[in-house]
């Protein structure tokens, strides 16, 4: 059996002929840059995160970058974040030229953690920290209640790389719940194809529920126009392209089922590990959903988990790796080198060790998740790996 990390096709096949409809129609209409598709997605983005306002962007990084660039990061500035994430996080602070800072993560959610959190600004004294990124990673919020609180006692903008969690849901503990991108001054969300939503190349968008700061990221991301051919500010090209927008209002419609199937797939693979000796004997562990419990009963209702990437830690990941890939077994790991270890930093930045984001990057790997996988599949994913260990 053949079963793939991702496999965008049998997503398309039902969507095919609409989508090809779709883009004929805007190639038709030669409207090729912004048009009334980008403004429609913005809307509909809206108000499925339940935010005033989406600014649709060429790519999830750009929405950072652009994100960064509205608050004013450059030179002499510092941006918190988490070191365990992809390097997009880390490229837009350099690229301002500012300082990364990193905070370690916490090692069950893999999300930053909130009290490394606290001693970073602590020691900054609240001086050159200019703004905050957590990130929610793999498709579970970050701990938002406790990372605003902090940011608020600093007065730190935060800004949310939400790349892998559109739609993704974060409990306030008393029965209210809200969606990434509405936690934070803005939210970041990619629509690169291997996302839960994804278009058929790059694009991103950035949602907040400050106009103002919305209007600002419009106008940066064009040139920095207001109006045409006037420029108060330096932005850059960073226009969302209605040929992705088309495709992803289709999209947009079948995400809360794609999230669904996602989470069932999640079950099932945390039903068919329990049936192994795997996770008792410390060779698997299986994700946290940190959130889950404060669905209570409604799970098939709330994006506690969207499971944008289903991560196991394991021993022996190498040899694993080896073994799933000759049995034909797509799985990838994310990410093998944490962001206070690349080497474009070349000492420039100096960063105490994260011994938690450090450990996952040498233990974490992850399965195929995708909606459409069959239980079939997922039998013979954990059949493989239980055999693995069985040797």
């Amino acid at each position: 059996m053949k079963v793939p990390l991702l496999d965008l096709g049998v997503q398309l096949e039902p969507l095919r002929d609409e989508i090809v409809a779709a883009v004929t129609k805007v190639i038709d209409s030669t409207t090729y840059i912004q048009g009334p598709e980008v403004i429609a997605l913005e809307e509909e983005v809206a108000e499925y995160c339940g935010v005033a306002s989406a600014v649709g962007v060429s790519s999830g990084t750009d929405a950072l970058l652009v994100s960064l660039m509205a608050l004013g990061i450059g030179a002499g500035d510092r941006v918190l974040t988490t070191p365990y994430s992809f390097f997009a996080t880390m490229g837009v602070v350099l690229r301002l030229g500012a300082e990364p800072v990193f905070a370690d993560i916490d090692p069950v959610s893999y999300n930053i953690d909130p009290v490394k959190m606290a001693e970073a600004l602590e020691q900054d004294h609240g001086r050159t920290i200019k703004a905050i990124i957590p990130v929610h990673l793999y498709g579970q919020c970050a701990a938002m209640k406790q990372i605003n609180e902090i940011a608020k006692k600093y007065n730190v903008p935060v800004i949310e790389d939400a790349a892998q969690a559109i739609g993704a849901e974060y409990p306030d503990g008393n029965g209210a719940w809200q969606r990434s991108g509405a936690l934070g001054l803005a939210g970041c969300f990619s629509f690169f194809p291997s996302k839960n939503l994804g278009g058929v190349g790059d694009g991103g968008m950035v949602v907040s529920n400050d106009k103002a700061f919305a209007e600002k990221v419009r106008m940066l991301r064009n040139h920095g126009a207001h109006p045409k051919y006037y420029h108060a500010e330096v932005g850059g090209n960073f226009r969302l392209d209605p040929i992705q927008a088309t495709v992803l209002r289709i999209k947009l419609k079948h995400l809360e089922s794609w999230h669904a199937g996602r989470r069932e797939n999640a079950n099932t693979y945390n039903t068919l590990f329990a049936g192994t000796s795997l996770p008792g004997g410390g060779k698997v562990k299986i994700p946290y959903a940190a959130y889950e419990e404060y669905a209570s009963g409604n799970e098939t209702d709330k994006n506690f988990h969207i499971y944008n990437q289903y991560i196991i830690e394991v021993t022996e990941r190498d040899k694993l790796i080896e073994h799933l890939h000759n049995n034909n077994i797509g799985c990838e790991i994310y990410y093998p080198l944490c962001l206070h270890q690349q080497k474009c930093l070349d000492g420039n930045v100096t960063s105490p060790s994260m011994p938690n984001a450090e450990h996952a990057a040498n233990v974490t790997l992850a399965l195929p998740i995708y909606s459409e996988l069959t239980i079939e599949m997922q039998e013979y994913v954990v059949q493989q790996i239980d055999s693995f260990y069985q040797m």
